[in-house]
């Protein structure tokens, strides 16, 4: 199911919608911001999943937590997920380790079904744990990895051997 994404980040409905700022007054700037918001929201959608976003965008339509949402979309996912240099698979693995080292499970979560999208494979994600585990220490990736392996459980069903599964 594809959850419809919400529209451009100005205009009269509130709803889902950037509201106008100082920035956005100036017309070259809220139409560079508008096109990294665009950006950043097709890549947050392809990465982490179009009812995710729309999920997060709504919840936060109109309350203090939007324009956090409008800054995460336009410069984690605009400005730094598209950047040429490193592909999706490469960053998914770096946030993992990130997320591991910050002991940040809700996202780690989001982050491990986002890594199954971005092409790693299970034994590459549980290996992406047990290397943060070696520099974050032991508490952070045992915590890390029971996250994990509840998400692929639930996304790939259990592992069934010792190799690698789907």
């Amino acid at each position: 199911m594809t959850a419809s994404l919400p529209g451009p980040i100005t205009g009269s409905s509130s709803t889902n919608r950037r509201r106008e700022g100082p920035a956005l007054n100036d017309p070259a700037l809220g139409s560079a911001r508008q096109a990294l918001y665009d950006t950043g929201l097709r890549i947050r959608s392809d990465v982490v999943g179009a009812e995710y976003v729309t999920e997060s965008l709504s919840r936060n339509s109109g309350a203090d937590g939007e324009a956090l949402q409008e800054y995460v979309t336009e410069t984690v996912w605009g400005s730094v997920w598209s950047r040429p240099g490193l592909d999706r698979r490469s960053r998914s693995l770096m946030t993992i380790g990130m997320l591991v080292a910050l002991n940040h499970h809700a996202e780690l979560a989001v982050h491990v079904r986002a890594a199954l999208g971005n092409g790693l494979t299970r034994d590459e994600i549980v290996e992406s744990i047990i290397h943060a585990t070696a520099y974050c220490g032991t508490p952070a990736g045992i915590a890390a990895m029971r996250v994990t392996q509840e998400v692929l459980e639930r996304e790939l069903g259990p592992r069934t051997d010792a190799g690698e599964h789907r």
